[in-house]
């Protein structure tokens, strides 16, 4: 078997991270008046304020970004995907060979790496993670990690090599390797239920990263203590070794106001979830935003055919032309969230142009309309046998601004006789009719990841399905990006992807979604992963 060997140099590279916050601040007006650079300073706590409570800390449910930002700090992965350069460079893994079809793939690890229980992260232990994200366990309650496709198994060649082989090509499984979907555990811990890693568990989380969870409050707090034995960072990270921060002390907060306001009031360091509507506020009082891009599927609303209203494609580009994305950027957001012109962001791999498709053209939208039997009716709402064009989302939670967003569409719906119910995203029968596309025609969500498998992530039926729909023909499209080891192929096939999407009218595209922090300018070696959750071992914080 013809294999090539790729191993990726680390390069020293600049962090631009985001930073952490001092719960111990002193002085009068934190942010200010910036810290001289110097040398990192070892020690102190980071007081770091999360916008919502964690769910579950199962690796493979770690997308949710609360989730990510633990799992992202106490779990090393067997790869580094650099988050300026993209490339995926050695972590746990010193190096690694894979087949020409990408259905084999050896890992050779690096000696004296240990769980936060002092275990060895050897090739058992990496075997054991990636069968359970590979291949889940239903009894348990384990899903299969949405990052890797067609896995079959695994092969402990000796103490520090393993071997991952694949049904059918697994051209993404390289990048997966870096995600926090597939952060390393400890076997102890992979024996669990999916209730074992919920809330309120954390400390009970063995992984193999710079930092563990300590005092936990269920739902309100937690600690990030730094492992005094951690060495093995990646090489192009600022600090590969122990962290410089003791800890990071999290403070659940929803509260916008107050997250912003302790920040400005110096009780805060580092803050996420900046509002659009804050951002001037943060840094006219002298503290740094920090805005780094998701790089995959952009904030959206899907349009499901599976709805009766809507299984008319000119009923879906009529809706698509009525949405003002352009109008949703400048009322609510700011230059942090770019205008989306596809389903993927243009910082996404395979990214393809497909603004033509989703111009805005109310005169269009009526005409549509029109020709597709609806007629005003006394309300101005269209009708049709009797029946109202009127369709229902529920606010995403997760997303920001999402009612306010909504709203906003649904004026602009309204204009051209389209009828859009905004529910809250904390209703009770949120998780249920989110699922049924005759409850719930829209459906609002965007996804983060930094390679060409993310497309698949959201639309694929047997992953998120945002579309509930039964489209065959989408479904081959997606198993081709997944599964084509050719790199120019494969962006030729999530571009075909993108086309089809937008051909048939299933998305409504608006903005391309960042992660927006703010930090006092005495944090420093602030930094994120690919897809912007917050790396805190390179953070320190100057005198002030």
């Amino acid at each position: 078997m013809n294999r090539r060997l790729i191993r990726t140099a680390a390069v020293a590279v600049p962090l631009v991270l985001i930073g952490s916050l001092a719960a111990c601040a002193t002085s009068p007006a934190p942010g200010n008046t910036p810290a001289a650079a110097g040398d990192p300073v070892t020690g102190g706590t980071l007081t770091y304020l999360e916008h919502q409570a964690y769910t579950n800390l199962y690796p493979p449910q770690a997308g949710f970004y609360p989730n990510g930002g633990i799992v992202n700090n106490i779990a090393a992965r067997l790869t580094w995907q650099n988050p300026e350069t993209l490339e995926i460079e050695p972590w746990i893994a010193a190096e690694w060979t894979v087949n020409d079809d990408a259905t084999e793939y050896t890992f050779d690890l690096n000696p004296d790496v240990t769980f936060s229980d002092g275990t060895p992260v050897d090739a058992a232990a990496v075997a054991k993670n990636f069968d359970t994200y590979g291949l889940g366990d239903a009894e348990r309650g384990l899903t299969v990690s949405e990052a890797i496709n067609n896995y079959a198994g695994s092969e402990v060649v000796d103490e520090d090599t393993v071997t991952f082989r694949f049904s059918a090509p697994s051209p993404g499984f390289l990048q997966a390797t870096s995600t926090i979907n597939s952060g390393l555990l400890s076997p102890e811990t992979l024996d669990g239920t999916i209730e074992d890693f919920g809330a309120g568990n954390a400390e009970e989380i063995i992984g193999s990263g710079p930092f563990t969870v300590t005092d936990e409050k269920l739902g309100t707090e937690y600690t990030l203590t730094a492992r005094d034995d951690y060495a093995w960072g990646p090489d192009s990270a600022e600090n590969d070794g122990r962290p410089y921060l003791d800890a990071v002390h999290v403070l659940v907060t929803p509260e916008d106001s107050v997250r912003i306001g302790s920040l400005l009031a110096g009780q805060a360091d580092y803050v996420r979830y900046v509002q659009a509507f804050d951002e001037d506020r943060v840094e006219g009082a002298g503290f740094t935003l920090y805005a780094p891009q998701t790089r995959g599927v952009n904030n959206s609303i899907a349009l499901r055919p599976e709805n009766p209203l809507l299984a008319d494609i000119r009923v879906r580009q009529a809706i698509i032309a009525a949405v003002d994305a352009q109008e949703v950027v400048d009322t609510l957001f700011t230059e942090n969230y770019p205008v989306a012109t596809s389903v993927l962001s243009s910082q996404a791999a395979g990214y393809k142009d497909e603004s033509a498709h989703y111009a805005h053209d109310p005169e269009k939208a009526e005409a549509l309309l029109d020709e597709a039997g609806w007629e005003p009716g006394a309300d101005g709402i269209r009708e049709k046998d009797g029946e109202r064009l009127s369709i229902t989302v529920y606010e995403a939670k997760p997303q920001p601004l999402s009612k306010q967003t909504l709203e906003l569409v649904a004026q602009q719906l309204a204009a051209v006789g389209v009828e859009l119910t905004v529910k809250p995203g904390d209703a009770g029968s949120y998780a249920e009719d989110t699922r049924d596309p005759l409850k719930t025609g829209f459906y609002h969500s965007m996804v983060g990841r930094a390679d060409l498998d993310v497309i698949k992530s959201q639309y694929f039926t047997k992953n998120r399905d945002v579309l509930i729909s039964q489209d065959a023909t989408l479904d081959e499209l997606l198993l081709a990006v997944a599964s084509e080891p050719d790199a120019e192929k494969r962006v030729a096939a999530s571009q075909a992807v993108q086309d089809y999407i937008a051909e048939q009218a299933y998305v409504i595209p608006l903005f391309e979604e960042p992660q927006v922090y703010g930090a006092a300018t005495y944090v420093h070696g602030v930094a994120f992963e690919s897809v912007g959750r917050p790396t805190f071992s390179g953070v320190w914080l100057a005198e002030h």
